[in-house]
């Protein structure tokens, strides 16, 4: 039995190195596994197929997914960027900082860090070399402060981990809002020294009358965020209730009121958002009959048992996690790893004595900081394409802000009260 786990690993590793797509080598392996390793008949894999995408909590993502581009296609965005400009760009490496909070704006609607990555990105790096700031320097930085779309809810992973954990959506919502905000300050404060160290000249102090201005054209842009959460945490509606709510909202916006949208516009939309949906879908159903296999060999609870024999202490698991997660997020996408890895981790939580919802915040930064690492870094291709630089320019550039954030992400593995302390006030 040991060999035939072997083969199979050998067998995904194999799949993987061959550039086969990432869901058709979870799917294939699986397959193979559960017909030759486990001995079932093949019809029970069409079985793990449809209950695998016919869960409730996928109708969250694709609406939110839509929202996103809904977004991207309208004006929100440049919205929500002058808003961030007004606020802090007068400071030294001010526009480098409204960029930053561009994507804490923008990651607490969409949920996706490749979302920001294009919509905030592909704005702000062009923008940011045109005023004279460093090539490498913005380019690392919009590189990598997209990871806020995964932890400032609303966070697509988020949600495909709590499908699994079944904790309480809106409560593990609640444990990206502080470890968000301390990544954007952190990003920021270092933004700052670099740019008055170099003689950055500032923009000029907005005007009273200016900033006032500023927030009412983005009046209804920024009331976005304030209609999801309030309307969660008030009991309006639910999360799922509310990322609907969000895409007709959306959709009024910049229809009626920005007009930056037409009525034509909107099926092009909606057909890009299911075609990114059913992406995604695809990706769920392999990692599902994948994770079907390890669930009928029963490898979680091996593990833990090995684990747990040779690790007594929860912070010495929790850095191994940490070290495990961040060599996986270099070569797989957020939502294959946490579709898979959730399922093999829960087991070991309880007897470490780990919150759930704690170790969910730290897979999601660890998974986030992978769309930033070579070789498979997605965000790392996107903004090399648009400044036309190859790979090995933006890894450089990536690393000064993925230590800051490696060092963000060590200080709540530690402190969990900090990544409960909204959970534990809201919800008791």
């Amino acid at each position: 039995m040991e060999n035939s786990y072997l083969m199979i690993f050998a067998l995904l590793l194999g799949c993987l190195a061959s550039t086969m797509p990432v869901f058709m080598a979870l799917f294939f392996t699986g397959t193979v596994g559960l017909v030759w390793g486990v001995g079932i008949d093949p019809q029970i894999v069409i079985e793990v197929l449809y209950r695998s995408m016919d869960k409730f909590a996928l109708v969250v993502v694709m609406f939110f997914v839509l929202c996103g581009n809904i977004m991207t296609t309208g004006s929100i965005v440049q919205k929500l960027i002058k808003t961030a400009n007004v606020m802090v760009g007068f400071l030294p490496g001010g526009l480098a900082m409204a960029g930053v909070l561009a994507c804490g704006f923008f990651g607490a609607i969409s949920g996706s860090t490749v979302a920001t990555v294009v919509a905030i990105g592909g704005f702000m790096i062009p923008a940011l070399i045109e005023n004279k700031y460093d090539e490498r320097f913005s380019v690392g930085l919009m590189t990598t402060a997209p990871i806020l779309g995964v932890i400032i809810p609303p966070s697509i992973a988020m949600i495909l981990y709590a499908m699994v954990s079944n904790d309480q959506l809106e409560a593990l919502f609640l444990t990206g809002f502080l470890p968000g905000v301390l990544i954007m300050v952190a990003m920021s404060v270092y933004s700052y020294f670099i740019c008055k160290r170099a003689g950055m000249e500032r923009q000029k102090r907005p005007t009273s009358k200016e900033v006032i201005s500023v927030l009412k054209e983005s009046g209804w842009a920024l009331f976005l965020p304030v209609l999801i959460f309030g309307g969660i945490y008030s009991g309006m509606f639910t999360a799922n209730e509310a990322a609907v709510v969000a895409c007709f909202y959306a959709f009024f916006v910049e229809i009626f009121i920005h007009g930056d949208m037409k009525i034509k516009d909107v099926k092009r939309v909606v057909v890009s958002s299911a075609v990114t949906s059913a992406t995604l879908l695809i990706i769920v159903a392999g990692a599902s009959v994948f994770g079907e296999y390890l669930t009928f060999e029963q490898i979680p609870g091996k593990i833990a048992t090995v684990v747990v024999e040779n690790i007594s202490s929860p912070w010495v698991f929790l850095i191994s996690v940490n070290i495990l997660l961040l060599i996986i997020g270099m070569f797989m996408d957020i939502i294959s790893a946490t579709l898979i890895l959730t399922p093999i981790f829960l087991p070991l939580l309880s007897k470490f004595g780990i919150d759930t919802m704690h170790f969910g915040l730290i897979m999601t930064i660890n998974l986030g900081i992978g769309y930033c690492t070579p070789p498979l870094g997605v965000s790392l291709y996107i903004s090399g394409a648009t400044v036309d630089r190859n790979l090995l320019f933006v890894s450089r550039a990536v690393m000064p802000f993925l230590l800051i954030q490696m060092a963000i992400l060590l200080l709540l593995t530690f402190w969990p009260g900090l990544v409960l302390l909204l959970p534990n006030l809201i919800y008791g």
